[in-house]
């Protein structure tokens, strides 16, 4: 007859070996590398939505000086008009004469401030410019790291599957009472449930039976359940 507390160690083995390939999936060097670049690339997006938003600044304050040119030329031209017309008083030819000066002033000095806009504009495409090509070179690394993942999530998606079909089998042929309360006490014992014992010592807390209680259990029958006095994990005699 076979020995459901033997195949209940199995099965711990197999969810043993299934926590150590889901530990190992939760801290593959591929994550951390990922995880690194996600955050780079995520600096250089934010440093060039602030640059674009810089330059947006820059070119709507150097549009708001064309407009002031534009019209202060529309201004000048009006007054063109009227000084060649002829005909107007010398007093009045004079003033339109020193207001077109006095305009053609205004937009040498606005002229002034949208090069300097524009000198301001310079450096900040230059870093837009080499905020891109950093973009585009963690991409590609991102690229190539989400590869790598993929690989290793499929090699241990492999194993995780082979030790989940084989401890399903084996589960299939227990007693399903057996399962339920070792799926019980594995919860309540961190994930250890069954244990070997081996020489009157537990494999699961190490400690040493009594003497009065390993011959207890020595002498009952090799299907009947025994616990460990010390951590109350199921034992399997050797």
């Amino acid at each position: 007859m076979t020995n459901q507390w033997e195949q209940l160690l199995a099965v711990q083995t197999l969810d043993t070996t299934i926590t150590q390939l889901d530990h190992r999936d939760r801290q593959l060097p591929e994550r951390t590398v990922l995880a690194d670049l996600d955050a780079k690339l995520s600096e250089v997006r934010a440093e060039t939505a602030a640059a674009e938003a810089a330059k947006a600044d820059l070119q709507r304050a150097q549009k708001k000086i064309e407009d002031e040119i534009a019209d202060i030329e529309a201004k000048i031209e009006h007054d063109n008009e009227q000084l060649y017309a002829g005909g107007s008083d010398p007093s009045v030819l004079q003033s339109l004469q020193h207001e077109i000066e006095t305009r053609r002033g205004q937009i040498t000095s606005l002229e002034d401030d949208e090069l300097e806009l524009m000198e301001q504009v310079e450096p900040i495409d230059e870093q837009l410019t080499a905020l891109a090509a950093q973009q585009v070179q963690l991409d590609d690394q991102a690229i190539r790291a989400t590869a790598d993942l993929a690989t290793k999530e499929a090699e241990i998606g492999v194993e995780r599957d082979e030790a989940r079909t084989a401890r399903d089998a084996l589960v299939a042929d227990i007693d399903p009472e057996a399962v339920a309360r070792y799926e019980t006490s594995r919860k309540r014992l961190g994930g250890v449930a069954v244990a070997r014992l081996d020489g009157g010592v537990c494999g699961a807390c190490h400690m040493k039976l009594s003497a009065v209680e390993h011959d207890r259990i020595q002498h009952l029958p090799a299907d009947a359940e025994v616990e460990c006095e010390d951590c109350g994990r199921f034992l399997v005699r050797s």
